[in-house]
């Protein structure tokens, strides 16, 4: 097998696309909901449907985008074109889905599908491309984990900057913190965002080179669109691959649109009323006792121990088979969120430690989940001769998005089922409900993809136990 070694600046450039795309993924997955509910006026179950048929719509379109990135040629590639053609468009977008409109609600209703359909829309067209260009950069599977790794962990840095930086932000340039406030100020924090977002598209480009084709071999009948999706859909180990998943994007989507609800109404916030003789604690309490300022420090420092699990996947996969750490970094993620549903409601500081340490084993988790990706489509030119790199990931990118929006029409449907009311104070039992599906959510996600993973061959090594398929 050929191996390519890459260089720290090109698997940093190759970072920056991931730092650019998860500005958006992290303010849909951590804050729309919650901007939705409690700052654009709509009811949990509206919001709820609207994430729901939304996210229906993206997995449709996800499988033509892959076949499109396949068959794009151009003098600088199949999908680098890609993030210079929809980055500018991409950050007009990503700011206007946080505007709300001084319209009728039912008016508003209407622009809030037609932006967040966009914005889907945008994101797909410019992240399968960009998920496809990890497998052209190198064929080397150990390569592509380590390239994964360095992007996941810029892809932390893009999610530190949304989680620490949207709320507060968002609280200042509107001049306040109630919704009327917030209206004005979201539009401005995201227009900030997304300009880093729009120049890290364009480092990314300038940054990589594509140098893998895997259907470049003349002598081969070229596929079409359906035949494309038969070599995804018939290929065992992208199978399993997707079915993981689905079950962990249903799990992250779940925390994730919980978070705000878990920290806002679920814990007990008492900063307020800490007193010290210390000017700096007095300092820090009266800032986090505002409450878009803890939702920042839960978001944005659970988003460094992602960095930090990053970091540590990548030292593990130098000496241990990758799978075998996904499958650590389950187990791991299981036991934290067992503690974590415990946890009382005035322990502030446990509740973000452990919050941080779940989100440590699921980032050690998720850059080998997508590093597998292309390690299926070498299992489906070895085995039956057909891949398609951008397809394949397009449909990986289908069963994600499919995850994330069952994970947040779930939340938004427990959170109805167990009785929560926007802005007020919560029963018993809808708080019962915040933390099941803050914590409750990570528990089955991470028992089922465990239990999934054991049907996957391709641990290391495989291409010598499995053997190549030989023309006819």
């Amino acid at each position: 097998m050929s191996t390519q070694h890459l260089t720290t600046r090109e698997k940093f450039g190759f970072g920056l696309g991931d730092m650019s795309s998860n500005i958006v993924f992290q303010a849909v997955g951590n804050v729309l909901l919650y901007f939705y509910t409690d700052v654009f006026g709509l009811t949990a179950a509206a919001a709820t449907l609207l994430v729901a048929v939304v996210r229906f719509i993206d997995a449709i379109i996800d499988p033509p985008l892959g076949a499109l990135a396949d068959r794009t040629r151009s003098r600088h590639g199949r999908y680098r074109p890609w993030l210079l053609w929809l980055a500018i468009p991409y950050g007009v977008i990503a700011v206007a889905a946080f505007i709300t409109p001084g319209v009728s609600e039912g008016a508003r209703l209407v622009y809030a599908y037609a932006s967040y359909i966009l914005l889907v829309v945008v994101y797909s067209a410019i992240n399968i491309p960009y998920s496809a260009l990890g497998g052209a950069i190198t064929a080397d599977s150990e390569e592509r984990a380590r390239l994964q790794t360095w992007r996941f962990a810029m892809a932390m840095v893009g999610g530190f900057l949304v989680t620490t930086i949207v709320l507060p932000l968002a609280r200042i340039l509107g001049g306040g913190g109630e919704p009327a406030d917030l209206q004005k100020g979201f539009p401005l924090a995201m227009a900030v965002l997304a300009a880093i977002a729009v120049a890290g598209f364009f480092g990314c480009f300038a940054l990589t080179r594509e140098r893998v084709y895997h259907d470049d071999d003349a002598s081969k009948p070229k596929q079409g669109f359906w035949q494309d999706i038969g070599s995804m859909l018939t290929n065992s180990q992208w199978l399993v691959i997707a079915l993981v998943t689905l079950i962990i994007q249903t799990r992250g989507g779940m925390q994730g649109a919980a978070k705000a609800y878990f920290v806002d109404y679920y814990l007990i916030n008492n900063y307020g009323s800490v007193q010290s003789g210390s000017a700096l604690v007095s300092w820090l309490a009266g800032i986090f006792a505002i409450t878009e300022n803890l939702i920042a420090l839960f978001m944005g420092l659970t988003m460094l121990a992602g960095v930090a699990g990053v970091i540590v996947a990548n030292r593990l996969i130098r000496r241990h088979c990758k799978v075998r750490v996904m499958q650590m970094a389950l187990l791991g993620t299981v036991a934290i969120n067992v503690l974590l549903i415990m946890v009382p409601r005035e322990w502030i500081l446990q509740a973000l430690s452990l919050s941080m340490m779940s989100n440590f084993f699921h980032m050690m988790f998720i850059p080998l989940l997508f590093s597998a990706v292309p390690d299926t489509v070498d299992f489906g030119l070895r085995t039956s001769g057909k891949g398609a790199m951008a397809m394949f990931c397009a449909g990986h990118l289908c069963a994600l998005s499919i995850g994330i929006a069952l994970g947040q029409v779930l939340t938004g449907a427990v959170l109805a089922a167990f009785g929560y009311q926007a802005n007020v104070a919560q029963t018993d039992t809808a708080l019962f409900g915040i933390k099941l599906a803050y914590a409750g959510s990570s528990i089955i996600g991470g028992l089922l993809a465990f239990v999934c993973l054991r049907w996957y061959r391709l641990t290391r090594g495989w291409q010598d136990r499995i053997p190549e398929k030989r023309p006819a």
